[in-house]
C-alpha cells in the first residue's frame, strides 16, 4: 500500500507541476499533505524517470517542469485526455497536416483513455467540420476502429464497392496509409486470397472482428499502395526511364501520379498509369522538359515516333495567312 500511495503521489505532483509555470516547496507540501522533504524526493523520482524538473532557490524561485532529451509520458486529466483525442480525430480524418502521425498518436492514446470518455470524444469529434484542404474526409470512427484493427491483429470487415455492385469484405489489416489526398488500408483480403489496397472513404460498415492473425511476410505498405493507386488500378500502364535526379522528378508530380524509383544520381524510373491511354502518361513525362526513353509498353516507342513527326511538322510549317 506504501508503494501505491508514493507513486499516486509522484503523479500528482507531476500533475501539478503541468499546470502551472513555478510552485514552492511548502505549496507543493501543502496540496500534496507531505513535508517539504518529502516533495524533494518525489522531486528527484520524476527526474529519474526522465523528467527534467528545476530548482531555484530564493525569492521567485521554487520547482518548475523543463524540457528534457526525451519525451516522457504526459498525465492528461479528462478535459485535456477529451480536447486531444478530438483534435487528433480530426487532424486524422480531414486532411490536416501531418494526418498519419496524428492517427499514431490517437492509436496511442486510445490504450488508455477510460472507455467513459469515449463517447464524450464521439459526439465533440461529429460537432467539427473543416473545409477546403486536399485529403478527402472520412469517418473518423471508422478510421480509428481500422487503427485498433491493425494495432490488435483482429479481422476487419467492410462493405465496399466493386463493380457496380457493393461486397461484404474480410481483411488481415496491415497498414493504415494516408497519401496527399485519400486514406488507404493495406491488407490482405480473405476472400480473394491476396494483398489489396482499399479506400477508407468508400468503405461503409467498418468493424473490428474477434478473429486475431498471425501477420503474415508483406510487401512495403506505402510502396504497394502508392504503385497501386498510381499505377496498378489503372486499365494502360507505362515506364520510362527519365534522365533527372529522382528528387527532381518527384518534385514535379504528386505521390498519386507517379511513382518514381532512382536509378543513380541523374536518372530515375518512372511508373504512371491512365483510364484514357498511354498518350496522357507520355504527355505528362513529355512536360517534364527532360530526355527520356520508353521502357514500356514496347508499342509506345512507335507512338513517339508519330507525334515526334507531328511535333516537328507542327513547328516548321507557317500558316496561311488569314485573307
Amino acid at each position: 500500500m506504501e508503494e501505491r500511495g508514493t507513486t499516486e503521489r509522484v503523479l500528482t505532483l507531476l500533475g501539478l507541476l503541468q499546470q502551472r509555470q513555478v510552485w514552492t516547496g511548502p505549496e507543493l507540501a501543502d496540496r500534496l499533505g507531505v513535508t517539504p522533504r518529502t516533495v524533494r524526493r518525489d522531486v528527484e523520482r520524476l527526474r529519474t524517470l526522465g523528467y527534467s524538473v528545476h530548482a531555484a532557490q530564493g525569492v521567485g524561485g521554487g520547482y518548475q517542469l523543463g524540457q528534457g532529451q526525451d519525451l516522457p509520458p504526459l498525465l492528461l486529466d479528462d478535459e485535456e485526455a477529451i480536447s486531444t483525442a478530438v483534435a487528433l480525430l480530426v487532424g486524422a480524418g480531414n486532411a490536416v497536416t501531418s494526418a498519419d502521425a496524428a492517427l499514431r498518436a490517437l492509436t496511442k492514446l486510445d490504450r488508455v483513455l477510460p472507455a467513459r470518455l469515449q463517447h464524450e470524444v464521439r459526439a465533440l469529434t461529429g460537432a467539427v467540420e473543416s473545409f477546403g484542404g486536399g485529403r478527402a474526409a472520412v469517418d473518423a470512427e471508422a478510421l480509428m476502429t481500422l487503427a485498433r484493427a491493425c494495432r490488435d491483429e483482429v479481422q476487419a470487415a467492410f462493405t465496399y464497392p466493386s463493380r457496380n455492385a457493393v461486397h461484404a469484405r474480410r481483411v488481415e489489416p496491415y497498414r493504415l496509409v494516408a497519401s496527399d489526398h485519400r486514406w488507404y488500408l493495406f491488407g490482405y483480403d480473405l476472400d480473394r486470397d491476396d494483398w489489396r489496397t482499399f479506400r477508407v472513404d468508400r468503405m461503409t460498415e467498418v468493424s473490428a472482428r474477434t478473429w486475431r492473425f498471425q501477420p503474415r511476410s508483406a510487401p512495403d505498405a506505402a510502396a504497394y499502395v502508392q504503385e497501386g493507386v498510381a499505377s496498378r488500378v489503372y486499365p494502360h500502364r507505362a515506364r520510362f526511364l527519365v534522365h533527372a535526379s529522382a528528387d527532381t522528378v518527384r518534385a514535379k508530380f504528386s505521390s498519386s501520379a507517379a511513382v518514381v524509383r532512382e536509378r543513380g544520381t541523374d536518372r530515375c524510373e518512372v511508373i504512371s498509369g491512365a483510364d484514357t491511354g498511354v498518350d496522357a502518361v507520355l504527355v505528362r513525362v513529355l512536360l517534364l522538359g527532360h530526355p527520356f526513353e520508353v521502357l514500356e509498353p514496347p508499342e509506345l516507342r512507335t507512338r513517339c515516333h508519330t507525334l515526334g513527326q507531328l511535333l516537328v511538322a507542327a513547328g516548321s510549317t507557317m500558316p496561311d495567312e488569314p485573307r
